[in-house]
């Protein structure tokens, strides 16, 4: 396709948007022509190609650009800009009202109000609505229909616009509408920060540049303020911290926008007043965080405190009954743990894989189970992630829920449905994988705890951290306030059983074991990265369901430790869907294409859809017309519209942070030193402790090696253990 002379200009009538790129805005369309000679005749219709921020069918044209021939489609206009506006025309405004646009108008209606008002029609909407009864069979209800609808699909257009000059995405455009309406823009240009306050995905560089264009002053306390939240935001999203000093925080504040440290400092003080951050000591916390810690050790001591909601129990004769009906009899460190857990309020039970954590859980599942009539005792077994949840019902026989529909969101109130004012009906809550528990999800769990509520909480504390902020269940046994069991035994081990041997022996700092022939653990050294990812891709979609009648799709999980570069997950992810999925049809959001059969991911907590951050679902329905897809969460169907598929990846390939409380039948593991960055013992150690019947490790040794040997872990600035000792009185 070749440009052909000078820029040129098109105008026309938009017949019909056959393109359209809802994240860049790049549409392919059809426009009549107002008029002109030569090629650009009046009646031959002549395709448009070029970015535009809205465009709806009958909307006038106006393009800038140059004529090119395609060898495919012929003759075609390649825009640089393309600007349109509501039309004037009456057979114009008949298409525009006909586009969609209008929530409420439908083809029908919109003849019948162009056939009454005619070129008229837009001025009559906007200025003269009363004038709608002279439509025949309109009614009060419709007028008021027609009104809202109109109002808003202005508004709409109005903010892609605006929206569209600084790089957001007409999907985000959607939620922006969403969230503030039809005076959008005017929100936005008193204050552009609430953007990256309040959508998610929009940056705080984004909402800056919109600051900087309205002419904000680079000082203003507005955007000092923000910058201050900002620097707490990231800390906390990024680096899971409660807290930040403040010596750090104005310095980090300083860099991010270039202004004094007074001007920073006062904003920390207005932030301070208007209650959006708390200073202790030295140490600066978002509101939210400050009080949930708070809270969470306050909470905490009070169901140590209360009595239990039934009599108590023997643990001794109660175990002696489990192990005769069980047949199973209790390893020492097995029952000290069954032990203080009937005996305490609160309790927790830690330790790596194979050690024997579902075995209690099944025992006091069991124990309590057994009390029936006036005594009987109500258990609730939760845990952090679907699978996690499924696995503890497989385990127990008992139901087992998410820790997010256990407490119930209510999308009408934006809260969830169980609270301090509503608490959960239960006698013993039995939370699992509770190392993936932030200090917020933490403290909306205790506030629906009744407070004669037993709650004995499971974990492995040398897994990876909460993907938010805190590090809950490692401060609460560092706190020594919490009867805590540690189990250290290995019990799940066969003549073949490498995973689960191998897990603790990186866990010690130990090199991977080996050995010959069939085995669940295998690693192949590969340095060149190209070669370890032809590797993978063999073994995923070719030798691993021949061996061992794996589903490539459902059963193979490949897992990197960064999301970026040639063996990130971004791309292994389209490798594989090539490979696995690469035809049929596509809904592409982002440079990501999507289709049915494609396994994906959910990137944040959604309460409406009651879907939430790292649960893995397939794609069941695509619908490329509308943008829409559908996708089963294990017998959880949810809808996607546009707007919402920024919510959602591939998962074919995923990060090791993403997969934390998950569990799959394979793992392939990759490590090279391109991953230099992330090399470190807890993330290996939760890869291999991800994979149940197979984990394969495939990379060069030096990556390997560099992972178990570094146990620097990261420490989180949280203050919950100290807090804990302080309401004991233990400082």
């Amino acid at each position: 396709m070749q440009d052909k002379g000078p820029l040129e200009t098109v105008d026309g009538t938009v017949k019909s948007v056959v393109f359209r790129n809802e994240e860049t805005g790049f549409s392919i369309l059809h426009v009549t022509p107002a008029g002109g000679g030569g090629f650009w005749a009046k009646d031959r219709e002549v395709t448009v190609l070029g970015p535009c921020a809205a465009v709806w069918e009958g909307e006038e044209l106006h393009a800038v650009g140059t004529w090119v021939d395609d060898p495919v489609h012929g003759r075609q206009f390649k825009a640089k800009t393309v600007e349109c506006i509501p039309p004037k025309s009456a057979e114009g405004i008949r298409r525009y009202l006909q586009s969609g646009l209008i929530h409420g108008i439908g083809k029908v209606l919109a003849n019948r109000i162009v056939d009454t008002f005619g070129a008229d029609t837009i001025d009559v909407l906007d200025h003269h609505s009363g004038r709608l009864a002279e439509i025949d069979k309109v009614g009060p209800k419709k007028i008021e229909a027609i009104k809202k609808g109109w109002r808003e699909g202005k508004g709409t257009r109005e903010v892609m616009i605006f929206t569209s000059t600084y790089g957001i995405s007409v999907s985000k455009t959607a939620k922006i509408y969403k969230m503030y309406g039809p005076d959008s823009v005017a929100i936005i240009k008193r204050d552009p920060y609430r953007l990256c306050r309040d959508i998610w995905g929009i940056g705080f560089a984004t909402a800056d540049k919109i600051a900087m264009a309205v002419g904000m002053a680079p000082d203003s306390p507005l955007r000092a303020r923000a910058a201050v939240l900002q620097v707490l935001r990231c800390a906390a999203e990024d680096g899971g911290h409660c807290w930040t000093s403040e010596p750090e925080l104005l310095l980090q504040a300083q860099e991010l926008i270039g202004v004094s440290v007074e001007v920073i400092a006062a904003a920390l003080q207005e932030e301070i007043e208007f209650h959006r951050v708390c200073r202790e000591d030295d140490r600066i916390f978002l509101h939210d965080l400050y009080f949930k810690e708070k809270f969470v050790a306050a909470k905490l001591k009070a169901l140590l405190g209360a009595a239990p909601s039934f009599p108590p129990i023997d643990p001794e004769k109660a175990i002696a009954w489990w192990e005769k009906k069980t047949g199973f009899t209790l390893a020492p460190a097995q029952l000290r743990a069954v032990r203080t857990s009937l005996g305490a309020k609160v309790s927790i039970v830690t330790g790596g894989p194979g050690v024997g954590k579902t075995t209690i859980i099944r025992a006091l599942v069991e124990i309590y189970g057994a009390r029936t009539g006036a005594h009987r005792i109500k258990v609730m077994l939760a845990a952090p992630t679907g699978r996690a949840a499924k696995r503890m019902t497989e385990s127990t026989g008992a139901p087992a829920q998410t820790l997010h529909r256990l407490l119930k969101y209510n999308p009408q109130t934006n809260e969830f449905t169980y609270n301090e004012e509503k608490p959960l009906e239960g006698d013993v809550f039995i939370f699992d994988e509770t190392s993936m528990v932030d200090i917020r999800l933490m403290n909306d769990l205790l506030a629906a705890l009744p407070r004669r509520a037993t709650l004995i909480l499971v974990g492995d504390t040398d897994q990876l951290p909460s993907v938010g902020p805190g590090n809950v269940l490692r401060d609460l046994i560092a706190s020594r306030e919490i009867p805590t069991s540690q189990l250290t035994e290995i019990f799940r081990q066969d003549s073949s059983g490498l995973i689960v041997r191998n897990a603790h022996h990186v866990n010690a700092g130990e090199p991977f074991e080996a050995k010959a022939g069939d085995s669940d653990f295998y690693f192949i050294p590969q340095s060149d990265p190209q070669k370890a990812l032809d590797y993978a891709l063999n073994f995923m979609v070719t030798r691993i369901p021949a061996k061992f009648r794996m589903d490539p799709r459902k059963d193979v999980q490949i897992l990197t430790p960064m999301r970026k570069n040639l063996l990130g997950a971004e791309n292994l992810n389209n490798v594989i869907q090539a490979r696995l999925n690469g035809s049929g049809p596509t809904v592409s959001r982002g440079g990501t294409n999507f289709r049915v059969g494609d396994r994906v991911m959910q990137l944040r907590n959604n309460y409406d859809k009651d879907v939430y951050n790292g649960d893995i679902g397939f794609v069941t329905g695509a619908d490329p017309a509308e943008r829409k897809l559908t996708v089963d969460f294990d017998g959880w169907p949810v809808e996607y519209a546009s707007g919402d598929l920024d919510e959602l990846t591939l998962a074919y390939a995923t990060t090791i942070h993403k997969s934390q409380g998950s569990e799959y039948p394979a793992v392939i593991v990759l490590l090279h030193r391109q991953h230099f960055m992330m090399l470190q013992r807890n993330l290996l150690y939760t890869a291999i402790t991800r994979g149940k019947k197979l984990v394969l490790v495939i990379g060069d040794a030096w990556a390997v090696g560099r992972a178990i040997e570094t146990n620097v872990v990261a420490e989180r600035r949280t203050s919950l253990a100290e807090r804990m000792k302080m309401q004991w009185g233990h400082h």
